[in-house]
């Protein structure tokens, strides 16, 4: 299977340097079974056809998905497109936007900043997940920008007082979408935590946050329900 990773933002600073970019995040968490293909999305780059790749990944990004730049319109009109034709997964910006996309709406959220290791309750399973009943979920996160609208389709896997629209499916769309960050590795996330210490971040709450991520998180099984879905919409 060959993948498609919309790169719609980099890792800040130094931080790509030291960990490699997002699209090299994921062909790390989802493995080497896979061929990938990177488009600097914000530069232009998008697929010329919606079948150049069996699937597609949308990353995360520092911009919010109402700032109204080309490139977001752009990431839009081809989301709308590959509905039902491509097999798609969103993370964080990726997630609000196929939000957007899809009829939703996405605002800056009045609850401020997530970051560091969040849990979420599992709503419903999907039959990706396998005979996987666990009752949590616990990822990484690093988003102020939340979905306050559902598209008509989508359904609540999993949700928190927090992030009340964590996970979603479209299963007609053959869409699935994460707020957090399963391709963020702990040692990355707290660099990120660092990085905006005394800027967007207070000391108090970046202690909290980095605190969080010693904790067990599960993105390996989030992986292997990435790789189920995406092997089980060939």
């Amino acid at each position: 299977m060959h993948l498609g990773i919309l790169e719609t933002g980099a890792p800040p600073g130094d931080l790509q340097h030291h960990f490699g970019s997002y699209g090299d995040m994921f062909r790390q968490l989802l493995g080497p079974e896979y061929r990938y293909s990177y488009y600097d999305v914000r530069n232009g780059q998008l697929p010329e056809r919606i079948d150049s790749h069996d699937a597609y990944v949308i990353t995360g990004s520092a911009s919010g998905v109402y700032d109204g730049d080309p490139w977001i319109e752009s990431l839009k009109q081809f989301i709308q497109q590959s509905a039902g034709q491509a097999s798609m997964v969103g993370i964080c910006f990726g997630h609000q936007i196929m939000a957007e996309a899809y009829g939703g709406r996405v605002t800056k959220s009045p609850k401020g900043w997530g970051a560091g290791l969040h849990s979420y309750d599992i709503k419903r399973h999907a039959d990706w997940m396998n005979s996987d009943r666990g009752p949590t979920l616990s990822i990484p996160v690093s988003h102020q920008d939340q979905i306050v609208e559902l598209p008509s389709d989508a359904i609540v896997l999993a949700a928190s007082e927090f992030t009340p629209y964590a996970v979603l499916e479209y299963p007609q769309r053959r869409a699935i979408s994460f707020q957090g960050h399963p391709e963020f590795s702990p040692n990355y996330a707290t660099a990120l935590i660092d990085l905006r210490r005394g800027t967007r971040y207070q000391q108090d709450f970046a202690d909290s946050a980095v605190a969080s991520l010693q904790a067990p998180n599960d993105a390996q099984r989030v992986a292997g329900w990435v790789r189920n879905f995406l092997n089980g919409s060939r």
